[in-house]
């Protein structure tokens, strides 16, 4: 019976250790602005994981700890969850953290928003599971982070802070003071640039905890993106741009540039450039890469609807 006089201890150490660790998450403060102001929004909303009050605290609790510490939460998943996830698992995983792939011009419409793009179900316009909301305030506030991805390898690409929080980036300001910094419009436009030349991806990435909606624009390299990583694993958490790329077989002169920078593996060579059109992501990295401008992307309709924000929000 002496165990039960122990029990108040444990309780005891339990409640000062959260404490502790919520202390730290907040950097010393009871709580910051910016957790009140998420906490009410995702808390309100019992996003994709169920109904009632106990969805939304849910949701609130995993989009704070995505958020205040993304680069442990990323590390994790890309080292100890995704090479030992069932196909189940994978399939939920990607209906709830997931990107769409941006060609460079959208991306810049997004950074070039002047009017603000109201919630709404948006299924038609981005056909792909969870991604129904967006929420930007325009012209939206874009925050530069450290990226968690690159950070989590041993030998990243550099620049490492390439991830744009689009929006509202109060959170991330307040919480990673270290690893984050507010960005003009034309900061944001320039860096989208010299991740393009740079042969990386442009990817638009919802999660259901951060309120369900648009979060980032990550400016992705294939050797160091957990999203990309993930979809070499079985998940399909990225979908296509709805553009598929085209070669101009008179230009190509077969020199062999694209088929190295493209992240998907979806251009071969033989007496010219050929797509495999399955393959194609429509991220524009080739088009980027080819010196003799022999490739360009078109739309296609088979691999979905673009996510074209002005075209969202015309009013």
């Amino acid at each position: 019976m002496l165990w039960l006089l122990l029990i108040p201890g444990v309780l005891l150490l339990t409640a000062l250790t959260l404490f502790t660790l919520w202390m730290v998450g907040e950097r010393g403060h009871l709580m910051l602005p910016s957790t009140r102001a998420q906490m009410m929004r995702s808390g309100g909303s019992s996003g994709s994981g169920g109904n009632g009050h106990r969805a939304g605290l849910a949701n609130a609790l995993h989009g704070y700890v995505y958020g205040r510490w993304p680069y442990q939460y990323i590390k994790i998943a890309i080292r100890w969850l995704l090479p030992y996830m069932s196909p189940e698992q994978k399939r939920w995983w990607a209906d709830r953290y997931h990107g769409k792939v941006l060609p460079t011009e959208l991306a810049r419409r997004v950074i070039n928003l002047d009017h603000d793009i109201k919630r709404t179900d948006l299924e038609r316009i981005i056909p792909y599971p969870m991604a129904r909301d967006i929420v930007l305030k325009g012209p939206p506030g874009v925050v530069l982070l450290d990226c968690p991805c690159r950070d989590a390898r041993e030998d990243p690409c550099q620049p490492t802070d390439v991830c744009m929080i689009v929006g509202n980036g109060s959170f991330v300001l307040e919480h990673h003071p270290n690893r984050s910094r507010r960005i003009t419009q034309q900061e944001a436009l320039d860096l989208l640039q010299a991740e393009h030349e740079r042969g990386h991806i442009h990817t638009a990435y919802f999660k259901d905890a951060m309120d369900n909606r648009f979060y980032a624009i990550c400016n992705c390299c294939s050797c160091c993106c957990g999203g990309l990583e993930a979809m070499r694993r079985g998940v399909p958490m990225v979908a296509s741009s709805g553009y598929v790329a085209q070669v101009d077989e008179e230009a190509c002169i077969a020199c062999g540039d694209c088929e190295v920078a493209c992240p998907f593996g979806a251009l071969t060579l033989n007496d010219t450039a050929e797509v495999s059109w399955e393959k194609c992501m429509g991220c524009g990295v080739c088009e980027g890469q080819c010196e003799t401008e022999a490739m360009h992307l078109v739309l296609d309709e088979r691999k979905g609807v673009p996510m074209d924000v002005q075209a969202i929000g015309v009013r």
